[in-house]
C-alpha cells in the first residue's frame, strides 16, 4: 500500500475496481455488500477520530444513530429525496459531535472513553422515550425513498442502493485522502503522536481535536443516513454499544490511521461474521477473538501490513 500511495490516484482507481468487481461477483448478495460499504464509511469516521487525531472513543454510534434518525424523520416529514436526507444526516451527526466534543475534548484516557459511551446511551434513552417521534422500541417506520436524482429508483435486488452507497463512500474516501495530506491532517497526526509537543510549538490542539471529532461525527452521520435510506427503517440498535465496539475491532483488524485499514478490516470482519455465524450462530465470536489476538501479537499495524510482513519474511528465508 505504501508503493501504491506514491502513484497518483492509484488508491482511488483500486477502490473503483474493487467496487465494480464486487458488483459482478456478488449479484445476488448486493444487500450484504451494501451493508459492508456503509460500515466501511462508519469505520472511516472512527479512523479519522482515533487513527489520525488519537481521540479514544467507544461512542461513535451516537453520531451514526443521530444521522440515521435525522435522515429517516426528514424522509417521513419533509421530503424523501435521498441527497437532501444525506446532508441532513451529516449535519445532525456533526452538530452532536461538536456540541459533545466541546466537553469531551477537555478530558482524556478512561474518562474520555466513558463519556463517549455515556453520550451514546443518553441518545439511546432520548430516542426510546420520544415514542411519538422516533417510534421508540418499535423503530421509525414509514420511510419511503424517492429515486436518486429523480432517475434511479430503489429496486428489490438492491442495485441502485449499491451504486448510491458506493459513490458516497468513494467521495468520502477521496476527501479523507486529501485531508490526510493536507496541513490539518498532518497536524492531527502530530497531535496523535504528542499533544504536548504540538502545544509547545503553538498548535491549537483543543480546537483541532474538536474539529476532527466534528468531521468524524459528520461522516458517521452520513453512514447512519445511508443505513436509514437503504433499509427504510431506523431502530434503537443504531445507538448500541455493540455497534461502536465492533467498528473499533474492524479498525484494529485492518490498521488504524491508514484509511485502507478501515476498508480491509471491515471487509474481513463482516465476511468472517457472515460465514462463521451461518455455520455456528453461537460460537462465531471465538473466531473473531482469535483474529484480533493474531493481529495484535503478530501484526500490530493491522492486516494492511501483511504484504510488507510477508515480503520481509521472504527476504529472510
Amino acid at each position: 500500500m505504501t508503493r501504491l500511495a506514491r502513484i497518483p490516484f492509484a488508491a482511488e482507481a483500486l477502490l473503483v475496481l474493487v467496487v465494480i468487481a464486487a458488483f459482478f461477483a456478488f449479484p445476488y448478495n448486493l444487500a450484504f455488500v451494501t451493508r459492508i460499504l456503509i460500515m466501511v464509511l462508519f469505520v472511516l469516521s472512527i479512523d479519522l477520530v482515533l487513527g489520525f487525531a488519537g481521540i479514544a472513543t467507544l461512542g461513535q454510534a451516537a453520531m451514526y444513530g443521530t444521522g440515521a434518525y435525522a435522515a429517516g424523520l426528514f424522509a417521513v416529514h419533509v421530503t424523501a429525496a435521498p441527497l437532501p436526507g444525506l446532508v441532513v444526516g451529516m449535519v445532525a451527526g456533526a452538530i452532536l459531535a461538536v456540541v459533545s466534543g466541546l466537553v469531551l475534548m477537555r478530558t482524556k484516557g478512561l474518562t474520555l472513553i466513558m463519556l463517549t459511551i455515556a453520550v451514546a446511551q443518553i441518545c439511546h434513552e432520548i430516542a426510546n422515550k420520544a415514542r411519538d417521534v422516533t417510534g421508540g422500541a418499535d423503530g421509525l417506520r414509514g420511510i419511503r425513498m424517492e429515486p436518486v436524482l429523480g432517475l434511479f429508483e430503489f429496486d428489490f435486488i438492491g442495485r441502485t442502493a449499491y451504486w448510491y452507497v458506493s459513490v458516497v463512500v468513494f467521495v468520502v474516501f477521496l476527501a479523507l485522502r486529501r485531508l490526510a495530506a493536507a496541513p490539518l491532517g498532518l497536524s492531527l497526526r502530530g497531535i496523535h503522536e504528542s499533544p504536548e509537543r504540538m502545544t509547545a510549538i503553538g498548535a491549537p490542539v483543543y480546537r483541532r481535536q474538536v474539529l476532527a471529532y466534528t468531521l468524524g461525527g459528520g461522516i458517521a452521520g452520513i453512514a447512519g443516513a445511508l443505513a436509514a435510506q437503504v433499509t427504510q427503517l431506523v431502530s434503537l440498535e443504531v445507538y448500541s454499544f455493540t455497534l461502536s465496539a465492533e467498528a473499533l475491532i474492524m479498525l484494529i483488524l485492518g490498521g488504524t490511521g491508514r484509511l485502507w485499514g478501515a476498508i480491509v478490516g471491515t471487509v474481513l470482519f463482516m465476511t468472517v461474521h457472515h460465514v462463521a455465524a451461518s455455520a455456528d450462530p453461537f460460537n462465531w465470536l471465538f473466531l473473531i477473538g482469535f483474529l484480533v489476538l493474531g493481529v495484535v501479537f503478530f501484526l500490530p499495524g493491522g492486516m494492511i501490513r501483511l504484504p510488507a510482513a510477508l515480503m520481509r519474511l521472504g527476504r529472510r528465508s
